[in-house]
């Protein structure tokens, strides 16, 4: 049994099969879901797991190049904006594009991984990277 990290098995196999430029969608639990992307259902109920939690746990495994997210973020939901700034510390590149855009972007993604969340505009795209 594994120890540490991403515990969720399937979570962790979506990490460990990220190819370069691959997009991971970490939503609240209002983001809607396209039909076709896989989405792995993490939430149990109000806030649990959070969106930064759950950030921060993936980003512990996940080489990310950039990031995408709602540029409505930063007027609804600022405490959000500086907690995602806290975890990520300019580790990659942070692009905010509107909502309908991301939601757009989010058809393409390899996984959405929806969390309890109910902060407006908790979203991110990561984009994968390379370790070379």
């Amino acid at each position: 049994m594994k120890k540490q990290g991403v515990l969720h098995n399937e979570l962790a196999q979506v990490i460990a099969q990220a190819g370069h430029e691959d997009l991971i969608v970490i939503g609240d639990a209002g983001l809607p879901i396209p039909k076709g992307v896989k989405c792995i259902d993490l939430a149990l109920a109000e806030g649990i797991p959070s969106f930064i939690d759950t950030l921060r746990i993936i980003l512990s495994e996940l080489k990310v190049q950039e990031a995408i997210i709602d540029i409505e973020m930063n007027q609804v939901s600022p405490h959000i904006q500086d907690q995602l700034n806290h975890v990520i510390q300019g580790q990659f590149a942070l692009r905010a594009i509107p909502h309908k855009e991301l939601q757009e972007l989010a058809k393409n993604a390899k996984v959405i991984v929806r969390t309890g969340e109910f902060t407006p505009y908790s979203n991110i795209i990561l984009v994968a990277g390379v370790m070379f």
